[in-house]
């Protein structure tokens, strides 16, 4: 069952890859085998005879396959690592190339000012919510807070990226809701302020509350980021919501409940 469920997972990521369904059924038949013919690999792949070739064809054009001219001819996938490699080349090439592509597009109308006050705005799963979580840390120049309230969200390019903003200076503090959390950060972060924030609500304020508080990012007293998940629901996407400014209602809201000791971060515009 396992072996059927990791074929079609592979499948699925090759196509999301950019190649096609034939194309990556026979890729992954071959890297089961040592070498096949066409006929081998439609018994195992399910991908018509006549359909191989032309397959086989784009695959050896994306260097994963290699061709041996017998009779009848043999086929091989490279070796796991070079795959990976020379797809994640091309993932990257076609990446900047859009980059560059949507950069050079002509504006609709007048940009708004990034700097706007009074504008919270709202992101849905882990991809989105990790990827605007470590945009928000590297834009950091003078203070970062980062409260971990669960350990799925402690990720090594996270670490990185706070391990890097203290580098250049910033002070970064990080708060982790158990002990033996705080020991991990403790370790990655060497040059951060790390401490077990005894936040307990983060984790659902009463016994029917299956919602909680995943991440809470402070940059710069002035930009707030917090995430939230279902604990009960098997799945359950990320859900955030982050704004900027420093008169952001959302952000005054975090600020004093730190200067009221729940975090250890004053706020001197707080009594």
């Amino acid at each position: 069952m396992n072996d059927i469920t990791n074929t079609d997972q592979a499948i699925e990521l090759l196509q999301g890859l950019g190649l096609k369904e034939y194309e990556a059924k026979a890729f992954v038949a071959l890297t089961r085998l040592p070498k096949a013919t066409a006929k081998e690999i439609s018994d195992i792949s399910e991908v018509p005879r006549t359909r191989v070739y032309d397959a086989v064809r784009v695959l050896e054009s994306k260097g994963l396959v290699e061709i041996q001219h017998a009779n009848p001819q043999q086929f091989r996938a490279v070796g796991i690592d070079e795959a990976t490699a020379t797809l994640r080349a091309e993932y990257e090439a076609k990446t900047d190339t859009l980059r560059e592509t949507l950069e050079g597009l002509e504006p609709a109308s007048e940009p708004t000012d990034p700097d706007a006050t009074h504008e919270v705005w709202a992101l849905s799963g882990h991809a989105a919510t990790h990827s605007r979580t470590k945009q928000l840390i590297e834009e950091g120049d003078g203070e970062i807070v980062m409260i971990f309230g669960t350990e799925s969200v402690v990720t090594d390019s996270v670490l990185a990226a706070l391990d890097e903003a203290a580098e250049r200076g910033v002070s970064v503090v990080v708060g982790t809701v158990t002990e033996s959390l705080r020991s991990e950060v403790e370790t990655a972060l060497p040059g951060a302020e790390v401490f077990v924030s005894g936040l307990e609500w983060l984790q659902g304020a009463t016994p029917d509350d299956d919602t909680e508080i995943t991440r809470i990012l402070l940059v710069d007293r002035s930009t707030i980021l917090v995430s939230t998940a279902h604990e009960t629901a098997p799945g359950s996407e990320e859900q955030a919501v982050f704004g900027r400014g420093f008169d952001n209602g959302l952000v005054t809201i975090v600020r004093r409940l730190m200067a009221t000791g729940l975090l250890p971060v004053e706020d001197p515009g707080v009594e």
